[in-house]
């Protein structure tokens, strides 16, 4: 289980994120979550070998593609979002630890333990059954506008407000 600082911590480092599985779907989970992160400043880079770009960005057909064509501009990827099932993730996390990301994200209903540790063995923050846009969202003050218990409890607005 992650603490709601380790969650900030990851959120506020991690500015690059490969996402595994985005659809070009505007109605699929994948897309409304990306579309989300970018609107929020985060740099999104798909990896979906059936789309050409997804959301103005190229999309590449794998992790290491799109580490190697970023590392090309200097650009590293810092978060792998994976919305594949949990049975597709020991490659993707394999990927991940070989890129040198530092986050391996699990989305929703997405759990693959013997992964997890592969990647906290390589010094990978690992979060697994959670989606990064709500985590953003209640962490960093979308939510309690709306009336929903984040269950955040403080005096103060987080330090980093994107809008």
């Amino acid at each position: 289980m992650n603490s709601i600082f380790q969650l900030r911590h990851i959120l506020g480092t991690c500015r690059t994120l490969a996402v595994v599985g985005l659809s070009p779907q505007w109605h699929r989970p994948s897309f409304f979550a990306a579309k989300y992160m970018q609107a929020h400043g985060y740099r999104i880079v798909p990896v979906n070998p059936g789309a050409q770009e997804i959301l103005g960005e190229r999309c590449h057909p794998s992790l290491a593609a799109a580490a190697e064509a970023l590392g090309a501009q200097g650009v590293k990827i810092d978060m792998v979002d994976c919305f594949r099932r949990s049975e597709d993730i020991p490659p993707i996390a394999r990927e991940a630890i070989a890129i040198g990301a530092k986050c391996l994200w699990l989305q929703l209903g997405v759990v693959n333990e013997e992964s997890a540790a592969q990647a906290r063995a390589a010094g990978l923050d690992v979060v697994m059954d959670r989606c990064v846009k709500i985590e953003h969202a209640r962490l960093f003050g979308g939510l309690n506008w709306a009336g929903v218990n984040t269950r955040v409890i403080s005096a103060r607005r987080p330090q980093q407000l994107p809008y």
